[in-house]
């Protein structure tokens, strides 16, 4: 399975981010995207999923396309183990927090709730919590006065189940 998750269109781990040819086309991703929309804001989410199990976005494609959406909502995707996947194409807008979506870059990381599946609890492991961080600051190069904020600053939720704002706050 590991090896299938490394194949998905749209695979980069943090590190690749930095290799020139994944750099390049994900500079022209962002390019394509900022002449397309005004973005002013990284909103960071979890899956709601319990700690320790692996989801991917395909798992999270199949939940929202459930919801009536047509794709998933998210532009990044971050697993368990740091990679960072591309879901919806940065040049769509997102459907991940009512009201912000059109200008705004939706982040997901795997996890968010303690083992029992119910209870809110911050499960980013150090490799998410790295590349988060590595994603948030080549999004801020592009995008240099981009503010982070966690989904529960605009719903009633724990998502992403930390204070984001606090944490990514320039």
């Amino acid at each position: 399975m590991r090896g299938e998750r490394r194949e998905e269109r749209g695979h980069f781990s943090h590190l690749s981010l930095l290799a020139p040819l994944a750099y390049a086309s994900f500079i022209e991703e962002l390019t394509l995207f900022y002449s397309m929309r005004r973005i002013d804001e990284i909103i960071i989410h979890c899956s709601a999923t319990p700690e320790g199990r692996d989801y991917t976005v395909a798992d999270i494609t199949r939940w929202h396309m459930a919801k009536g959406f047509r794709t998933i909502g998210y532009h990044f995707v971050i697993y368990r183990d740091g990679s960072i996947h591309v879901g919806r194409p940065l040049a769509q807008v997102g459907a991940h927090c009512r009201g912000h979506n059109a200008h705004s870059i939706g982040v997901c990381y795997i996890g968010g709730l303690a083992v029992d599946g119910r209870t809110p609890c911050d499960t980013r492991t150090t490799a998410q919590k790295e590349s988060l961080q590595h994603l948030i600051q080549v999004l801020r190069v592009r995008f240099p006065r981009i503010a982070v904020h966690g989904h529960r600053d605009y719903a009633p939720k724990a998502c992403p189940s930390f204070d984001a704002t606090a944490e990514y706050q320039i």
